[in-house]
């Protein structure tokens, strides 16, 4: 199974979770974990997901996510594990 690092970042608003579990569930894809802070009104979630069940291509839901985040004033990022990984490296 190859993961999926979903990253949101924006000000905290009603709904942001609700939005971005919902646009997940109704694309298949589930969500293995889940970290979610809200630090002085800024919201702060990284989930790690399984894509494989999707029926739609990974760079297809990266775009569709990014769209829901801008839709709910929030920035969403969509990586595979391997790139988030080589990206966060020391």
């Amino acid at each position: 199974m190859k993961k999926t690092i979903i990253t949101v970042l924006g000000k905290d608003t009603v709904g942001i979770m609700a939005k971005v579990c919902t646009y997940l569930a109704d694309n298949n894809v589930n969500i293995l974990d889940i970290s979610q802070t809200i630090v002085d009104d800024y919201f702060n979630m990284m989930m790690i997901c399984d894509c494989n069940k999707s029926s739609k291509e990974f760079e297809v839901l990266a775009t569709e996510i990014e769209k829901v985040g801008e839709e709910i004033g929030v920035k969403i990022t969509m990586q595979h594990e391997d790139i988030f990984n080589l990206m966060h490296r020391i």
